[in-house]
């Protein structure tokens, strides 16, 4: 049976700043993310099952990212847990969506942070290919699988 890629995109506004950073990006500022969930797998080959012919139902992919990664990552701040816990606070004061994490909020980090996430939550016998995170209609990064083995 052959690999199949299946394709699925997702959008989210986030915030986030860039701890330490030398440019502009050291400020709070948001994006309009846009992201792309590449699945590979062979397509079910059940006649007569609901699902015959598809690596993974569409909307079963939807659940999973709006649950795992939408829900969470949407009107959120981003920061890293290297900014100051006083800061942290104050930030938590003005938003209820304040994200803690233990790395440099880039999207290339938010790429592969999702890829984590995202891996837990997958059936068995389908696997990420990529993760592509557009943070501006002309930039992205981009995870891929064979880089990650």
């Amino acid at each position: 049976m052959p690999k199949i890629r299946v394709t699925k995109r997702f959008h989210f506004e986030m915030a986030h700043t860039l701890h330490g950073y030398d440019g502009l990006c050291r400020n709070i500022h948001g994006h309009s993310y846009n992201l792309e969930i590449t699945l590979i797998g062979e397509p079910r080959n059940q006649p007569g099952h609901p699902k015959d012919g598809m690596v993974m139902d569409f909307s079963d992919l939807k659940h999973i990212v709006k649950s795992q990664i939408v829900s969470r990552f949407d009107h959120a701040l981003m920061v890293n847990r290297l900014v100051s816990e006083e800061q942290i606070a104050l930030l938590q004061k003005t938003s209820e969506r304040v994200l803690i994490v233990d790395f440099q909020p880039t999207t290339e980090n938010i790429a592969a942070y999702i890829a984590d996430i995202l891996q837990q939550h997958l059936p068995e016998e389908i696997s990420l290919f990529s993760v592509r995170l557009f943070e501006t209609v002309t930039s992205f990064a981009e995870w891929l699988a064979e880089d990650n083995d």
